[in-house]
């Protein structure tokens, strides 16, 4: 399977030993937006490129990675899309598997939001932090091993229709979910396999670790 972990410029959420380990436990390529130069930095981990306008990085420390043979992309700081998006639209076209965001959250909410929506512009995009995992469900998903976890719903448009849970300790069946609802929050894993499907909306599974 082939990994993508891709850095942001908000906040860890979590210990450094959580985040080498989990790199070190699930291999993949690293690359950086902007101010996820600094996260790494702290992590002394280097990625193979990095994508920004730079507003949030000391010279020093793009002068450091340019030195180790990192990939270096400048863009003007007045553009139309975050530096965040710029590199997952790159990273997207490469075909990964997984592509696991860290740093995407924490600081400015707006900033936190705008994130977020990116998972339903990239396929197979997860927000990851120490103590929970965040996605977006396409239609149908599996959840293996994840017997006794607690896991929420959002909505992320106005109805999830024919929403149904399977396996969960509150299940669903053909439920139409309108957005502003909080029946799906702090639901639970009850079965080995537990499985969520829907036909039509946008909706974002939150495990709680």
């Amino acid at each position: 399977m082939r990994v993508a972990y891709v850095f942001f410029n908000g906040e860890f959420l979590g210990s450094k030993e959580y985040y080498l380990n989990l790199m070190k436990k699930d291999k993949g390529d690293i690359y950086c937006a902007d101010g996820g130069a600094n996260l790494l930095e702290k992590l002394e981990i280097i990625p193979m490129e990095i994508w920004g306008d730079f507003d949030s990085v000391p010279e020093n420390i793009l002068e450091k990675y340019e030195k180790l043979g990192v990939i270096i992309k400048r863009f003007p700081k007045d553009k139309d899309f975050t530096d965040g998006e710029l590199i997952l639209k790159y990273i997207s076209e490469k075909k990964y598997d997984k592509i696991i965001v860290i740093g995407g959250l924490g600081g400015r909410k707006d900033h936190e939001l705008t994130n977020l929506n990116l998972m339903f512009k990239f396929k197979n995009l997860s927000f990851v932090t120490e103590t929970e995992d965040i996605f977006a469900i396409e239609n149908y998903r599996e959840f293996v091993g994840e017997k006794g976890k607690t896991i929420s719903f959002v909505p992320f448009s106005e109805k999830i229709e024919n929403l149904t849970l399977k396996g969960f300790k509150y299940p669903l069946t053909n439920y139409t979910l309108h957005q502003g609802e909080s029946i799906c929050m702090s639901n639970v894993a009850q079965n080995d396999i537990c499985i969520v499907s829907f036909d039509k909306g946008k909706l974002v599974g939150i495990v709680i670790k």
